[in-house]
């Protein structure tokens, strides 16, 4: 199963690698990765029946429906971009003459990453209903009580951005209403808290090594690919709005502002 969902996820890279070759915006590849994660989520929900069928329901419908969405607010964003992602802008000027295979090899590193992202749901629907516990009903309340919350959460910062930046007048401006006003990257704190759900829902089969799963989200999201690159670019388009916006705001936990 996983050669089969690794097999499906370099399809859909390399069928977004032809694409961005034409249309040189590379930021396609983060709604290729989502979209990959959606697939293998709800494809081995379906085809995998060793663990409960409430554990397969609830991961094919509350996973299915978290990365589905993600997808959705991915692509609507990268339809209404002009140019290109200012990270890939510069992928692309580094690689210089040899970007289109730089690309390719990237594209298909992202079809291994979306697997490894994937394997919290794949090892848990992988165990069989004899190791899950009596209190598996507990922790998928507990589990999808997380998931609701977290997309709740995300949902609501993301719609909230997405309609302060079609206003021209907030050009220049941070946005700093709503979610956001408790912090600089709610979106972010709300996608790492989605990843707690898994390890909780692990509970009951004895699965302990999916805590490691917040642990790697926060450190991409706080460390390498989130928020380094979101607040160098907001400082370079903002300037001292956004200094003063940092000087008020929590980075990344909702906390109420400074005066």
């Amino acid at each position: 199963m996983l050669l089969d969902l690794f097999l499906l996820n370099v399809f859909i890279m390399l069928c977004s690698w032809v694409l961005v070759t034409y249309n040189r915006r590379a930021g396609l590849v983060d709604v290729a990765w989502s979209f990959s994660i959606a697939l293998n989520v709800i494809i081995a929900a379906w085809a995998i029946d060793s663990a409960p069928l409430l554990v397969r329901l609830f991961l094919g419908l509350a996973s299915g429906i978290w990365f589905s969405r993600l997808t959705w607010h991915l692509f609507r964003r990268y339809a209404h971009e002009t140019q290109e992602d200012t990270r890939y802008a510069n992928m692309r000027r580094a690689m210089g003459d040899y970007q289109h295979l730089g690309f390719l090899v990237f594209f298909i590193f992202q079809a291994g990453l979306a697997l490894l992202f994937s394997y919290p749901m794949l090892n848990l629907l992988t165990i069989s209903t004899e190791q899950w516990s009596d209190w598996t009903s507990v922790t998928v309340i507990v589990a999808g009580m997380i998931m609701l919350s977290a997309l709740i959460g995300e949902s609501t910062a993301d719609q909230q951005l997405y309609h302060f930046k079609l206003d021209p007048q907030n050009q220049g401006k941070s946005m700093d209403q709503g979610l956001w006003k408790y912090s600089r990257h709610p979106n972010y704190f709300f996608e790492w808290l989605h990843w707690f759900a898994y390890p909780v829902l692990g509970l009951a089969a004895g699965s302990y090594e999916l805590w490691i799963y917040p642990l790697l989200m926060w450190l991409f999201l706080y460390y390498l690919t989130g928020i380094p690159f979101s607040e160098k670019q907001a400082l370079t388009h903002r300037g001292d709005n956004y200094k003063d916006y940092q000087r008020r705001t929590s980075m990344f936990i909702p906390w109420p502002p400074k005066e």
